[in-house]
């Protein structure tokens, strides 16, 4: 297989459950918070009200439903991941999850109100989170991931724009 070819595939296929995850835990986000409104020693929120048990569940759920159905639309074309794409699709999302918690909590340490910006935590926090968790099975090579972080930046400024557009965030960052 030519390698622009491969390279595309193999990136999409990490993206994927990524961009699930990450985006329909905004989409379905709201009610619970993940915290429970609870603060850590420090006197602030642990998390912040932006993370709930609804939109974690749904950013999980709608990644599995992804991954899945390409395994099994697709099964030949995942094969260029080198190792089972449905275990390597959730490690991906969870470790997206975790990584948008670890951006939050760093956010509220350092005293960052919700729906203000850090650069590079608000863009980059659940792709490194999902990478540093898929690398239990593989490990991207330097240009996917310097692909995946630029590609991410720039359609990370657009979602953003039209989820304030449309009213879904109260913010355009």
């Amino acid at each position: 297989m030519e390698f622009w070819v491969l390279f595309i595939l193999r990136v999409s296929l990490m993206a994927i459950p990524l961009y699930l995850c990450n985006g329909f835990a905004l989409i379905f986000g709201g009610k619970t918070p993940l915290d429970f409104g609870k603060n850590f020693f420090d006197g602030r929120r642990i998390l912040g009200g932006g993370k709930s048990i609804k939109g974690t569940a749904s950013g999980l759920f709608f990644a599995f439903l992804g991954v899945l159905t390409i395994s099994f639309v697709f099964p030949e074309t995942t094969n260029v991941i080198g190792a089972n794409y449905l275990a390597y699709g959730m490690l991906l999302a969870v470790g997206a999850i975790l990584g948008d918690f670890a951006g939050s909590f760093a956010k509220r340490r350092f005293n960052v109100q919700r729906g203000k910006s850090i650069f590079l935590v608000d863009q980059l926090d659940f792709i490194i989170g999902g990478f540093a968790v898929g690398m239990i099975l593989v490990v991207p090579n330097a240009l996917e991931v310097i692909f995946l972080s630029a590609f991410t930046m720039i359609m990370h400024v657009i979602s953003n724009r039209i989820a304030y557009v449309v009213k879904m965030k109260k913010v355009p960052w």
